[in-house]
């Protein structure tokens, strides 16, 4: 009779899982900085908003840029 007694566990799974549990929590953070950006440009009046050479249509990309450091 043959048995198996070789009991294997991959390292690399849990590495891989690691990995994505951190590009995910990243990805979140990212998120969060553009929500909260967006949220504080939006709530400026419009004087506010051109004083600092913005118009209400640009405020979608400010926060994108400030986020993730890409211009949309």
């Amino acid at each position: 009779m043959a048995t198996i007694t070789d009991i294997r566990t991959d390292a690399g799974f849990v590495a891989r899982f690691a990995e994505t549990l951190n590009a995910l929590s990243a990805r979140y953070a990212q998120y969060r900085v553009y929500r909260r950006t967006l949220n504080e440009l939006t709530s400026l009046s419009s004087r506010e908003l051109a004083d600092l050479g913005l118009h209400r249509s640009m405020l979608r990309n400010v926060a994108y840029e400030a986020a993730y450091g890409i211009k949309a």
